[in-house]
């Protein structure tokens, strides 16, 4: 029993008068000083007395001031876009300035300051599988840092098979936009096939920082087409280390310092491309080149964009313009970056759905946390492939 139970059972024996004071605190276990205080509350106060009470002391030599919470209070309701920095320096007019931190908690208490909703930060795939067996089962792609040329910014987009160190494209973007990086990888699909899964590092337009799942546009094209985007983890740019050192090579190579056109330096991209693959013996592979090992995925590029299909054991959900699903009567959110796209719920447990766009989770649906209202991203969750995620559960038709 809770303690204010205890003392109401106390208080009921008492007033049934059958044994002393002394015999009844002895078998509560209490001195007969807080017998005698529980009795006088009740008696004053009736139930309600056996409450807890605050302990709050009734005064405090170290408190603020009434005058200068009133003072800091009048001066919020005058400025009410000043924080309690500016507040302090400009419209303080009393002698007696109390810490920041304690002008914050006073405004706060006095509900002057609206409370801010918390972002969850979107769940991380984590560390992707390092082995790789076989030539197109990952593709790594990065941005080259950029630089100028003929006073336009250049951003060199790099695509290289991991297993093979094969340099599948080398080229002069203007900028990191999806549309461009889309239009280069899909003339690298239509020649070399589609890999298993392409891994890059978390910025755009590779990743979506507060999408579920990390997903951006561009990931979502590639598991349309059946590829895994895989994601290193963030500040951790060794787990993608063959393309960092590529880099490092490409750049003393070709721009440093860079060309003078556009054209000089798209040409110079491709005759080290060309070194690379044909002419430049790789110590990984045994003094051979890149070109010995390589070999086309027998996957071709699809003419029409396929669409997902889901096991018969999900319930499918058709994600509406404003980025969300109808669930149970009520509108929860999945993300804008999944617009009219279709998502698979499948049942973990009484009440919890795990929500999947094709084989990436996206998170988990818990029917008994109020407000349903969005999906819970799973953080530090392992890559599908490496957590025996089934990667049939969408499969192109």
């Amino acid at each position: 029993m809770s303690a204010v139970d205890a003392r109401e059972a106390f208080i009921r024996e008492y007033l049934e008068d059958i044994d002393t004071m002394t015999e009844l605190c002895e078998r509560h276990g209490i001195s007969r000083q807080t017998g005698y205080t529980w009795v006088a509350r009740y008696e004053t106060e009736g139930i309600v007395g056996l409450q807890d009470r605050s302990r709050r002391p009734h005064h405090s030599p170290t408190a603020t001031p009434q005058a200068v919470i009133d003072a800091l209070i009048a001066a919020r309701r005058r400025r009410p876009t000043w924080g309690p920095k500016k507040l302090l320096g400009r419209e303080w007019q009393l002698a007696a300035q109390p810490a920041r931190s304690t002008a914050s908690a006073i405004l706060k208490r006095a509900g002057l300051v609206a409370k801010l909703r918390r972002r969850a930060r979107p769940g991380h795939p984590g560390t992707p599988p390092p082995a790789v067996a076989q030539p197109n089962a990952v593709w790594t792609l990065d941005f080259k840092g950029h630089f100028r040329i003929a006073g336009q910014w250049c951003y060199p987009l790099t695509v290289i098979d991991r297993c093979t160190r094969y340099v599948l494209a080398c080229h002069a973007l203007p900028s990191t936009e999806t549309g461009a990086t889309q239009r280069l990888l899909q003339r690298v699909f239509q020649e070399y096939g589609l890999p298993e899964r392409i891994r890059s590092d978390n910025g755009v337009p590779f990743a979506t920082a507060w999408a579920v799942a990390r997903l951006s546009p561009l990931a979502v094209w590639w598991i349309h087409l059946g590829i895994i985007p895989e994601l290193i983890t963030p500040g951790c740019p060794q787990e993608n280390g063959r393309h960092e050192r590529f880099h490092r090579t490409l750049k003393a190579e070709t721009a440093h310092p860079p060309a003078a056109t556009w054209a000089a330096q798209q040409q110079r991209f491709i005759r080290y491309r060309q070194t690379f693959n044909h002419e430049r013996p790789h110590e990984a592979l045994g003094q051979r080149t890149p070109a010995e090992f390589y070999v086309p995925s027998p996957r071709p590029y699809p003419t029409t964009l396929p669409p997902l299909i889901y096991p018969a054991d999900c319930n499918v959900r058709h994600v509406g313009a404003s980025g969300t699903v109808t669930w149970s009567g009520r509108r929860v959110f999945v993300s804008h970056v999944l617009m009219h796209e279709d998502v698979a719920f499948r049942p973990l447990d009484d009440g919890v759905w795990a929500v999947y766009f094709g084989p990436v989770l996206l998170g988990h649906l818990d029917e008994r946390r109020k407000p349903v209202d969005h999906i819970a991203p799973v953080a530090a969750r392992r890559h599908a492939a490496a957590a025996g995620v089934d990667n049939k559960l969408a499969t192109r038709s």
